[in-house]
């Protein structure tokens, strides 16, 4: 029985590499529509899909290190200042919400490609992720572009970024699947996940460190699946060393984990899709 089980998951993850990669093209040109239609016939067209995040990021950065004067860095333990330390678990944690937020409605948003037969709908989930990637990928080419200007280096740990992109592409394809699967079923999954995304971002140490969190409140830190994510960008892109080693290896086994289970979901229950659509 055994066996049996473990050959059923080798297959069923067998099966959603061959779909990825051979739906590759149609995701591509799926994702570039998505991009492009969302701002067809705007005055600043496609400069929306770079210019929000750009927008969110400059806001926070001017209330917590101008309003508030939040300051931070000058030490070898904390080398970069408080915008830096902000970009790094902001720009990520941006990418994660995106996701999330179009990833419990694109099934419900697709009907009419959902309910043709020949159409692989398993491209969906993974568009909107790969829109929200790739403008967490330009904002942080301009944290970048920050940090080398400000400070006139970078850290080794910046060359680590395509690892921790590839991890949290998984984890948010993964995502994607399943609350794409459930969000059929539960209409108000949307809404629920739109609260969660807001509430999240302070759940998360964004904003301010481990140690200035009350000790009787610290293990909603270590018990939300999303700050070893954060701790791991705050390494490369802040700290410029492996401060947090154990969090690469809970943020590498919990991307391939949802990864998985998210797609295994959504196999599951994509048969009744039609029925419920």
């Amino acid at each position: 029985m055994g066996f049996f089980s473990i050959f059923s998951h080798v297959r069923a993850c067998r099966e959603l590499v061959q779909l990825l990669t051979s739906h590759r093209q149609l995701t591509i040109e799926m994702t570039k529509r998505e991009i492009f239609d969302r701002y067809i016939g705007q005055i600043f067209g496609v400069f929306w899909a770079v210019g929000h995040p750009l927008f969110l990021m400059a806001l926070f950065v001017f209330i917590f290190s101008f309003v508030f004067k939040l300051k931070m860095g000058g030490t070898a333990e904390m080398p970069f200042d408080y915008t830096t330390y902000l970009l790094a678990g902001l720009v990520p944690w941006m990418a994660f919400q995106e996701g999330m937020i179009k990833g419990s409605n694109v099934i419900v948003a697709n009907t009419h490609l959902v309910k043709q037969i020949v159409f692989p709908i398993e491209v969906l989930p993974v568009k909107g992720v790969l829109t929200s990637v790739i403008t967490m990928v330009i904002s942080l080419i301009v944290l970048t572009l920050y940090v080398l200007i400000s400070f006139h280096r970078l850290p080794w740990t910046y060359a680590l970024l395509p690892v921790l992109i590839f991890l949290q592409l998984l984890c948010m394809i993964g995502i994607s699947y399943l609350l794409s699967s459930v969000g059929v079923f539960f209409k108000d999954l949307k809404d629920f996940v739109m609260l969660f995304s807001i509430a999240g971002l302070y759940l998360i140490p964004v904003f301010y460190l481990p140690v200035q969190v009350p000790r009787l409140l610290r293990p909603i830190l270590y018990l939300n699946p999303f700050s070893y994510a954060i701790w791991c960008y705050q390494d490369v892109l802040y700290f410029g060393k492996i401060v947090h080693l154990w969090s690469w290896a809970v943020f590498s086994l919990e991307s391939i984990g949802i990864f998985y289970f998210g797609f295994l979901v959504f196999r599951k229950l994509r048969i009744m899709f039609g029925n419920v659509l």
